[in-house]
């Protein structure tokens, strides 16, 4: 179906109650005759999985399996900031001073809006990364350091394939998301924004009760003492896939990225600074073009070269 539809489309239908009957749907123990069916569609990798396939009871347990213990290699490098999740990277750069990313680069995305409304991240790098179907489902702490909050914000539950992204203004803040924040030495405070979409029955954090998709009001809950975070650790969940944004600081990282690649848990993904402030104005960020989101993470239009910049200003230095 044409993805300007499927907009059109779940502009007029209950979008959270369906994910809610998705979920449930999930949740049942007949989900489990699907469960192969979904690892040919989608092309999962099952060799780095622990168990088979039929080892889960419900298509939810699959969505959220564990991997062998060596699967995923966390970069031991003490300026390494190490991808959250499996994924796709969607978009990266650094925001600018406002915290506004523009219409015109395809992406518009408020990040102080999206974590709650805290304006430190004004001015600093942001990098987009999309959970496919095919991909593991857990996300885990990009840096060592110390939970110190979460912020659950409900919303709406749009998809998050660009088609969607273009045409919602600040989609990712208008869905329903949960924030992790991070105190983290090297980079200062980091936010983890593990955002809802259509499909996504639920996102949870092994730190609290709170479940996304169940009728919660907005809350804030801080930790004091602060929850240890440990690189590589597991921060959270999607029962499906969904996208995890990553919120930093002015001047804290310079981030190794390229439109449209694969990513793992654990990989390198940026080098922590400080790094001075660059003295030209901020590059909007990079933002691929298209990917298939039904499918895999392959960009619909080829890759998005890292130098290429829609506004035209290099990446900060």
């Amino acid at each position: 179906m044409n993805d300007a539809l499927i907009v059109t489309l779940l502009s007029v239908v209950p979008k959270n109650l369906g994910s809610k009957l998705q979920g449930w749907a999930g949740r049942l123990g007949l989900s489990r005759l699907i469960i192969r069916w979904y690892v040919n569609r989608y092309g999962v990798d099952t060799t780095e999985m622990i168990g088979t396939p039929e080892d889960y009871d419900t298509l939810q347990d699959f969505f959220v399996r564990p991997l062998k213990p060596d699967a995923r290699p966390v970069d031991p490098a003490p300026d390494a900031l190490v991808s959250p999740c499996d994924a796709m990277v969607y978009a990266y750069g650094r925001l600018p001073e406002d915290g506004v990313l523009p219409l015109e680069t395809g992406l518009p995305l408020d990040a102080v809006e999206l974590v709650g409304g805290d304006p430190r991240y004004r001015g600093g790098g942001f990098a987009v990364l999309y959970l496919s179907p095919k991909d593991y489902h857990r996300v885990h702490h990009p840096l060592d350091g110390q939970t110190v909050g979460l912020r659950y914000l409900p919303g709406q539950l749009w998809p998050v394939f660009p088609e969607a992204t273009r045409r919602i203004p600040n989609l990712f803040a208008r869905n329903e998301r949960m924030a992790v924040l991070v105190d983290t030495p090297q980079a200062g405070r980091v936010a983890v924004v593990l955002v809802g979409a259509y499909g996504v029955g639920r996102i949870s954090v092994p730190f609290a009760e709170l479940e996304s998709n169940t009728g919660h009001p907005a809350a804030y809950q801080g930790y004091s003492p602060p929850i240890p975070a440990h690189r590589g650790a597991e921060l959270g969940r999607f029962n499906l896939g969904s996208t995890v944004i990553l919120l930093t600081e002015p001047g804290a990282v310079r981030w190794e990225l390229e439109i449209g690649a694969d990513i793992k848990v654990g990989q390198r993904i940026a080098t922590v600074g400080p790094f001075a402030e660059p003295t030209h104005p901020a590059d909007g960020g990079r933002v691929d073009p298209g990917f298939d989101d039904a499918e895999q993470s392959t960009p619909l239009l080829g890759e998005v070269t890292a130098a290429t910049t829609l506004a035209g200003v290099p990446q900060e230095e």
